[in-house]
């Protein structure tokens, strides 16, 4: 009498070729991607290649430290600075209410809403309903490159600093907010539960037991964001939304490549004194 195999040994089985399989496609599509992106990694050495790499590095040396031109990017970069930091506070009102409602255990999950949704499929599709939109605004937010966004809004308010705050603001809302609802997943529910046990309401157990323990990782992200931001209100200038991006294209327009180098070290102290701070910051919490 013949035996079945059991399920264990399927399991077991499926567990062991599951790594072959995905090795082989992770294979192949390495390989399509090779091919189809024309990745060509010699292509500096190679003699065309060599001529304009070595026009343009020293094109940049030595850098334009004129106090001319360097008092022209005084305002350039303190736009970037200020594009970051209503981009980065608008992205943070965007992403905070929708990723609590984006929170499963908030939402929909978990023992804090076992007694409030049981008996009521209208509570309860209700609350499915308002988790799947956060979720899908948000996935639509982060889903678009904040330059595409910087494009629709320059053509909405018109050209300058307004259009990059309104980018950065919707497309980091997104990411701020999916990582701001997997923060809230990922704390301690003993102390929430608690709290509940002794009459809490939702506000009062988010406020009291939520966000304590999500405190230093919200902040610490919102930080790494904003440091993102400096360097993307640089970008969006290139599309006409102000900040040192603006000029970065003047400069390489004209081929003033020792500008560019300039305009770089500037964006780069911008990056560093950003992080400086974050440290700081991080460092009280």
């Amino acid at each position: 009498m013949m035996r079945s195999p059991s399920l264990s040994s399927i399991s077991r089985s499926e567990k062991s070729l599951f790594p072959c399989l995905f090795s082989l496609l992770f294979l192949v599509a390495f390989l399509d991607s090779w091919w189809r992106a024309g990745v060509r990694p010699f292509a500096f050495f190679e003699k065309e290649g060599r001529e304009h790499l070595w026009k343009f590095l020293t094109g940049m040396f030595p850098p334009d430290l004129s106090w001319n031109f360097l008092s022209l990017m005084f305002y350039p970069a303190l736009e970037t600075i200020q594009i970051s930091i209503m981009g980065t506070f608008i992205a943070v009102i965007v992403g905070f209410p929708l990723g609590i409602l984006g929170t499963r255990t908030f939402s929909v999950g978990g023992v804090l809403n076992e007694a409030e949704v049981a008996g009521s499929l209208s509570r309860l599709a209700l609350r499915w309903s308002s988790y799947t939109m956060a979720r899908g605004i948000l996935s639509l937010f982060r889903s678009i490159p904040e330059f595409v966004w910087a494009f629709m809004f320059v053509r909405a308010v018109g050209l300058g600093a307004f259009s990059g705050v309104l980018a950065i603001g919707v497309a980091y809302g997104g990411m701020l907010g999916k990582v701001y609802s997997e923060i809230f997943e990922g704390v301690n529910l003993r102390p929430l539960e608690a709290l509940q046990s002794t009459g809490a309401n939702r506000l009062q157990i988010f406020f009291y037991g939520w966000m304590p323990q999500a405190l230093p990782n919200f902040v610490s992200y919102t930080l790494y964001r904003w440091e993102c931001a400096v360097r993307a209100s640089a970008i969006l200038g290139l599309v006409g939304a102000g900040g040192l991006g603006t000029q970065i294209e003047i400069s390489m327009r004209m081929f003033n490549f020792s500008e560019v180098l300039t305009i770089l070290l500037i964006l780069f102290l911008m990056v560093a004194a950003v992080d400086y701070i974050s440290a700081k910051v991080r460092a009280i919490l």
